[in-house]
């Protein structure tokens, strides 16, 4: 790819991308694949200007949004993580003899690589590959990831991964099969649309034969999913009100938080939850000289968290051309893991 450097733990840029490197067992690269396209800048200034203005959730991650983010996970409101863990430590030996050894195991989104662990503990993977926008944590995580497997070849991609990407190619590692782990219920950020367009871009990347390890939160009461996006103590909120603490930091920004406070629903005729960010006031704010003004409570869009059925998500996934094979659920019905295949 053009443009794109590769870099050892060290950081120091060592070759450019394009022919095929040797993977070495231990050796964690890292690639960054976010030159070029729009900045968080034009994303934020292109959002504002909007008729309904918005703020795309990829930027919620700087260091003290994935710190909070971290937060939000252990809540007790928070369901989808502890749900999802349980799931994949219940099946996990399952879910590795179905992929098989000797994969390129690539993670969409791949934060703290929390999850990640258990795949790779029981699947062995030839090759893990790890794409996050947070060059940060993408570091942390995979240095962590190699002191606790340290035979595990690592190559690190920073890249936006609902734009097309093209991942470079490796030699030296004995990879059969590619398997792309998306967990989290990340697909629930798009629009149904959206997600058939992104499923299908993942589909052309990892070629026929792939599999797709997902996961997907289900349906259920209002109450519940309303609480785990507005949770008593707050953090949630504060996860929030961060993107604008960002583009305070980050762009010259000027907004005033106080002004400004969290609110979370569920849309039950479009099945998601709704972030956004309402204005307690008239008022107006800069972000790079640029001046936005506000309405009392209008509100900047910040996220939805699409729902399914089980039923709903395979039919979703048979239209970007993966065919469901074998789907995992809690007791409870509250969170799903569905691994695919590319056809």
């Amino acid at each position: 790819m053009p443009g794109t450097r590769l870099r050892q733990a060290t950081g120091k840029t060592i070759a450019a991308v394009g022919a095929p490197h040797a993977a070495r067992a231990g050796i964690v690269r890292f690639y960054d694949c976010l030159t070029g396209g729009a900045s968080f800048l034009d994303d934020c200034v292109r959002g504002l200007s909007l008729p309904r203005k918005s703020l795309a959730p990829k930027y919620f991650y700087d260091e003290i949004g994935s710190q909070l983010f971290e937060e939000i996970c252990d809540l007790p409101e928070y369901y989808p993580t502890r749900t999802e863990m349980a799931i994949m430590e219940a099946n996990a030996a399952e879910i590795a003899r179905l992929i098989g050894p000797d994969v390129e195991l690539i993670e969409l989104g791949s934060g703290a690589s929390v999850k990640t662990r258990l795949v790779i503990g029981h699947a062995r993977p030839a090759l893990y590959v790890p794409i996050d926008i947070a060059e940060g944590q993408l570091r942390s995580a995979s240095d962590a990831l190699a002191a606790h497997f340290p035979w595990l070849n690592i190559c690190a991609v920073r890249a936006d991964f609902a734009r097309p990407l093209r991942l470079p190619s490796f030699i030296g590692a004995p990879v059969k099969l590619k398997v792309v782990y998306f967990p989290g219920s990340t697909i629930g950020n798009f629009t149904p649309a959206e997600s058939i367009a992104l499923l299908r871009g993942v589909r052309d990347m990892a070629g026929t034969g792939a599999r797709l390890l997902i996961g997907v939160d289900l349906k259920k009461d209002k109450r519940t999913l309303e609480a785990a996006y507005d949770d008593a103590q707050g953090v949630t909120a504060r996860f929030n009100l961060n993107l604008l603490a960002r583009i305070n930091r980050e762009l010259r920004g000027d907004f005033q938080l106080s002004r400004f406070r969290h609110k979370a629903f569920y849309d039950e005729d479009l099945g998601r939850i709704e972030m956004h960010l309402e204005s307690r006031c008239a008022q107006f704010a800069h972000v790079a000289g640029r001046r936005f003004d506000f309405a009392p409570g209008e509100t900047i869009h910040t996220e939805i968290s699409c729902k399914y059925t089980v039923e709903e998500f395979q039919a979703l996934a048979r239209r970007a051309r993966f065919e469901p094979q074998r789907v995992w659920t809690d007791p409870d019905g509250l969170f799903s893991v569905h691994l695919l295949i590319a056809i």
